[in-house]
């Protein structure tokens, strides 16, 4: 038996997190990796074509249900419900529509109620990123009747639902973990998003935000590729132009613009909680109904009949109202009578449950805000330099930032699918106003508030692993404790009997050269199966694992939950020398440390004295290891 203080020498080391962590294993693993993620890739591209071909069929058979229910013809011709001449009978459509919804639910799937993303961040969340793969078809079909027959959502909730369950489903026919379903399931619904507006870099963003949880090669990769085939889908099967196209270019805003439209963003900021707020309270006054809830989107829908009936604008997808909003031409009384009434229609269909989405809807709803500002701003600062257009723009965007806190979808959408870049600091302006008053005055965003209800918390940062900054060295024990190989089992039963402060349930074993040559455990050290003269190199594990001095500790702690052990050997060079020891409580107490260490406040700089004195930080620890040790 030897108990040996242990010298260190400068080492370097590959960062892999595999179970069996020899030096030499790494380069293979790695390149393993690569393949993985060239892989997912393939599949993400895969995918995002069928979604751009489902996204072109979503949209073909929303303007066939439109036809067929206000028009009475079977044709596949792009049409508004607002031109309709039924009359009073317009208000017996959307109802219909919403009965056949709540049918399909009952026999089909529950899961098509909703607008798609707080469902699919559920599944993320809590059944890793397993979607029924009848959502895969029930969803497109129950919102094409939903908004064909005068639904007030837009087309992006539905292929975004329905993207993120076929990425899903074939995640789970091929044998991928499911981190890898997860990086399938956000290329399928922003692929979906990028084919139906042609804005790749904003649904890259989405997922990001809203789907991920993560920014690291293996999700970013697969889901650009889906995002940029998304929009290639768009531009081959929807035509080149911007989605909202604005009759001229926006003006460069100044100073005192920039001003209003920071304010506009704080007061867009406290109407997107209100509209938050509503939406949901709307959806508990439908769950006290005494009647069963798949009869509750029909009731939704009898409303928004009504409502379209006094407005045939509210009805249907809408995108052509946002284009006249943001063209700054549209009569102030129009623009409020459009952002009352669709926000009253679209909140009562949601909340009851039916099948849509939300983003056209909060687009149409916050850039009729934005205009209706603009132009009270324009009156009141006829010097100002306020141009409505690009109040309608921001507006619509801050609505979005306000009401998801996807902050950087929001201002990246409103340029690409807009093509103004003149807009990018008032965009950012008001985003941040509207921004900053959701995240201190609202918990939940319109896309967790229903997650949130089912007790699943999302992410709120992605801030990088406190362990990934730790190096082993900062911690690395080098007084430890190590068996030799000759020793016999006897002889080291007798010495742990003796020892009273050793308490690991694992001993790292080396040879007479200070080699390590592996682990054993104290359940097999003391097992009765083992004659007692028995070297202790009979009883070493067959996979030796390690760490090196530039190992992170969260590799660290990866090797020890594979291994099932609480102790690791740090080496050095070739040969494998012992260099120094490191067990879980040495990665607890960084980790604590750490932590306090971020959250600690105190002047950096000093003023108190005549100068400044720095305050340095110092290797604490390594101070803290260095004071356990002699203790």
């Amino acid at each position: 038996m030897k108990k040996t203080d242990l010298l260190t020498d400068g080492i370097s080391i590959s960062p892999s997190l595999t179970p069996t962590l020899e030096a030499e294993n790494f380069e293979p693993r790695k390149k393993e990796n690569k393949k993985r993620l060239l892989l997912i890739s393939v599949i993400a591209f895969g995918v995002a074509i069928a979604v751009s071909l489902i996204a072109k069929f979503l949209v073909h058979l929303i303007d066939l249900i439109t036809n067929i229910s206000f028009y009475g013809n079977f044709s596949f011709t792009h049409s508004s419900p607002a031109a309709n001449s039924l009359g009073f009978y317009v208000i017996l459509i959307p109802a219909i529509g919403g009965g056949i919804v709540g049918l399909m639910a009952i026999f089909g799937s529950k899961a098509i109620r909703g607008h798609g993303i707080p469902e699919a961040m559920e599944q993320i969340l809590t059944n890793q990123s397993i979607i029924k793969p009848t959502i895969t078809y029930l969803k497109p079909l129950s919102s094409a009747i939903a908004i064909g027959t005068g639904g007030p959502f837009g087309a992006e909730g539905p292929i975004i639902a329905t993207g993120g369950a076929l990425g899903s489903t074939i995640g789970q026919v091929l044998k991928i973990s499911h981190n890898e379903r997860k990086i399938l399931l956000a290329a399928g619904a922003t692929a979906g998003m990028a084919a139906i507006f042609g804005s790749p870099v904003a649904a890259i963003f989405l997922a990001i935000e809203l789907l991920l949880f993560e920014f690291s090669p293996r999700s970013f990769i697969p889901v650009a590729l889906a995002c940029i085939t998304g929009a290639a889908g768009h531009h081959l099967l929807f035509g080149e132009s911007v989605v909202f196209p604005m009759p001229m270019n926006l003006p460069t805003a100044t100073g005192y613009a920039l001003f209003f439209y920071s304010m506009m963003g704080i007061v867009i900021g406290l109407l997107s909680i209100v509209a938050t707020k509503i939406v949901y309270g709307i959806e508990d006054v439908f769950d006290k109904l005494p009647v069963h809830w798949a009869w509750w989107p029909a009731i939704g829908g009898l409303a928004v009949g009504v409502i379209g009936y006094y407005e045939p604008r509210t009805l249907g997808v809408g995108y052509n109202n946002i284009t006249d909003i943001l063209s700054g031409t549209m009569p102030a009384t129009l623009v409020l009578s459009l952002c009352v009434l669709k926000f009253t229609s679209w909140s009562i269909s949601l909340g009851s449950g039916t099948s849509g989405g939300t983003l056209a809807p909060l687009l149409t709803i916050g850039g009729a805000m934005g205009a209706l500002a603009g132009t009270a701003g324009l009156q009141w600062f006829p010097e100002a330099g306020i141009s409505i257009p690009l109040s309608a723009l921001v507006g619509m965007s801050a609505m979005f930032a306000g009401a998801s806190r996807a902050f950087l979808t929001s201002i990246i959408f409103a340029l690409e699918t807009t093509g103004q870049v003149n807009a990018f600091l008032p965009l950012l302006a008001t985003c941040t106003s509207a921004y900053f008053v959701s995240y201190f005055l609202m918990d939940n965003t319109i896309m967790t508030e229903k997650i949130a209800r089912r007790g699943i918390k999302t992410p709120l940062s992605y801030e990088p692993d406190i362990l990934e900054r730790i190096t082993v060295e900062r911690v690395v024990n080098y007084n430890g404790v190590i068996m030799s190989e000759e020793n016999s089992i006897e002889e080291a039963c007798e010495w742990l009997d003796n020892e009273t402060t050793y308490k690991s349930n694992y001993f790292i074993v080396s040879d007479n050269d200070g080699e390590y040559q592996g682990i054993i455990s104290s359940s097999n050290l003391y097992s009765e199966h083992h004659a007692k003269e028995e070297k202790l190199k009979t009883l070493i594990k067959k996979n030796s694992v390690f760490v090196k001095l530039n190992h992170s500790l969260r590799t660290t702690a990866e090797i020890m939950a594979n291994e099932n052990v609480d102790v690791l050997p740090v080496i050095s060079g070739e040969n494998k020398s012992i260099v120094g020891l490191v067990s879980y409580r040495d990665i607890l107490a960084a980790y604590k440390l750490e932590a306090d260490e971020l959250e600690k406040k105190q002047p950096y700089i000093s003023l108190k004295r005549k100068g400044m004195k720095i305050l340095m930080r110092g290797q604490k620890l390594i101070e803290l290891t260095k004071r356990k040790n002699k203790s």
